[in-house]
């Protein structure tokens, strides 16, 4: 059976939703598990949009979500021709591909967040239309009733679809996500190679960096510089005028996986810690890039975050921890440079496991598994 994968945008396209379905693609393929990927192109929908919203205004009063309306959603799905053979279609959206399908599709979905999750921890409750909510919340349980598997990238989205939505768990599959990074461009031996401590380099990657929380880091930072420590932020991702002045942010700006590869990998490298201290994140894909380099993570435990900081290979912290008590947990390390050494070997010996070819081997797993035993 022919076996494509589908998402809100094009997965063969790098770009398209922070890097997840290309590189899931690509794995995918180079296993023989995935066969292609469907091209869709929700930016030639925009005239569309602007109608909806008209007649939404109209109707209801309410504008927005656009994106969860069965209209773009059929609309979408029409750019493709699928053939009348059987085909099984892995969908990284919910809402994807629109009901009711066709007998001859089997349809599985990958997610790291339910929408009911998004909508809740991204504020999307206040900006989207509740009937719109209402109608994409309900078609989305129908689509997982009728779907073969639901395999969520953490506990924490598991949990929705089985709780929420009230699926059966035999249903629900957890298989976390991997790094978005080419393997043919990572030389292993050059992972035991990092810099002294001194000064502390703490690695920030990401765009949204009000919401992943580059400004907490940066408290972190001031503890640690305050106490006499040399600490540099590096900042990976938005745009350098954009960043708040402070002097001890290294700025490096947007770094082109497909163009420099070999930097992004090597300043990833050169970290002590990749930090993610996000007041909402759906899973944490930067947690992996790190830990596929050999890089210990710190974190906030919220949302999907936590499957990406497996046990003693990085700290996870509540939300409002005070930046004193993560300083002072650095500070440690700086003075004892030997426990450094010894995380970051653990990290080391488990790089792999956070490749998507580790992930795409345990969804082959998955699919040799009976389903009456999966």
């Amino acid at each position: 059976m022919n076996r494509i994968l589908t998402v809100i945008g094009n997965p063969n396209d790098i770009n398209t939703w922070s890097n997840i379905p290309y590189f899931f693609l690509k794995a995918g393929q180079q296993a023989s598990f995935l066969s292609s990927g469907l091209p869709l192109q929700p930016e030639k929908l925009r005239i569309q949009r602007l109608l909806w919203n008209a007649i939404q205004w109209a109707r209801t009063g309410e504008i927005g979500g656009f994106q969860y309306s069965s209209s773009f959603l059929k609309a979408l799905f029409s750019q493709v021709d699928l053939s009348s053979e059987p085909v099984e279609i892995i969908s990284h959206y919910p809402l994807l591909p629109p009901a009711p399908w066709p007998t001859h599709w089997k349809v599985s979905y990958y997610i790291d967040a339910t929408t009911h999750q998004i909508f809740q921890e991204y504020g999307l409750f206040a900006k989207i239309g509740r009937s719109t909510q209402e109608a994409a919340l309900t078609q989305e349980r129908e689509n997982y009733l009728n779907a073969d598997r639901i395999i969520c990238m953490s506990p924490w989205a598991a949990n929705s679809v089985i709780n929420y939505y009230d699926i059966p768990s035999y249903k629900v599959h957890i298989i976390p996500g991997g790094a978005n990074l080419n393997e043919h461009a990572i030389i292993e031996d050059h992972l035991n190679n990092y810099p002294d401590l001194i000064p502390l380099r703490l690695g920030f990657i990401g765009k949204d960096w009000h919401r992943k929380g580059l400004l907490y880091l940066l408290k972190v930072a001031d503890v640690l510089h305050q106490r006499g420590l040399a600490v540099e932020v590096i900042v990976i991702g938005p745009n350098i005028q954009d960043l708040p002045n402070h002097a001890l942010i290294r700025p490096l700006g947007f770094i082109n996986k497909v163009q420099d590869l070999e930097k992004y990998i090597h300043v990833i490298r050169s970290l002590h810690f990749g930090c993610l201290f996000s007041s909402a994140e759906a899973f944490g894909i930067s947690n992996l890039e790190c830990l596929r380099l050999g890089v210990p993570v710190l974190a906030n435990r919220v949302g999907g975050i936590p499957a990406t900081v497996p046990d003693g290979l990085g700290f996870l912290f509540e939300p409002n921890t005070p930046p004193e008590q993560v300083a002072n947990l650095l500070e440690s390390f700086v003075s004892q440079p030997s426990q450094y050494d010894k995380l970051r070997k653990r990290v080391i010996e488990r790089a792999k496991e956070f490749s998507w070819q580790s992930t795409i081997q345990k969804f082959i797993k998955l699919w040799q598994t009976p389903k009456e035993f999966s």
